[in-house]
């Protein structure tokens, strides 16, 4: 089974970073209002960048890098992420 770490750019601009082991039904889930608390209010929500790592460890660790980051290395990393 492979992890994927993946950063969306949510109906605000802000910026969402997640880990899922099935990407397609967890953007499903964002965009219905069911992941996340975060993305609730936020939909819909765009996957902006992903990575994919093979164990949940690995993705959970670039997870919390990523959060670590400031929000410009954020914007750096997936290429901009603008309010719709």
């Amino acid at each position: 089974m492979s992890w994927v770490c993946y950063i969306l750019c949510c109906a605000d601009g802000t910026l969402y970073c997640g880990i899922t082991n099935d990407l397609e039904k967890r953007l499903a889930a964002h965009n219905a209002g069911e992941g996340a608390k975060y993305t609730r209010g936020r939909t819909p929500v765009k996957l902006v960048y992903r990575e994919n790592h093979v164990s949940k460890s690995e993705a959970l660790k670039r997870e919390m890098e990523i959060k670590g980051l400031p929000r410009t290395e954020k914007l750096a990393l997936v290429g901009g992420c603008a309010a719709r």
